[in-house]
């Protein structure tokens, strides 16, 4: 289970910098799009689905992008990835 506090997510950007750095540290990387979030998942990258990712705190209108936020849904669970968010 990794806790991202999403107080600073604006972004697509911002998100998979937070991503990277719950999952593999200071500076870690796991994916900057859609595409590479689905290479990671599949190992090698650090977590190793299945997993639970808690946002916390989440700006509603960075998530409001509908269209975006569901595709980033249907990724994370496609890799066996529960998205818990706040």
């Amino acid at each position: 289970m990794y806790h991202i506090d999403a107080t600073n997510i604006k972004d697509s950007a911002s998100f998979y910098c937070a991503l990277g750095e719950a999952v593999n540290g200071p500076g870690g990387y796991y994916g900057f799009n859609l595409d590479s979030l689905a290479d990671c998942l599949c190992g090698g990258f650090g977590a190793i689905a299945p997993f639970v990712i808690v946002l916390q705190n989440i700006d509603h209108e960075w998530c409001s992008n509908e269209g975006y936020f569901q595709q980033l849904k249907e990724v994370l669970a496609d890799g066996n990835v529960t998205l818990v968010y706040s």
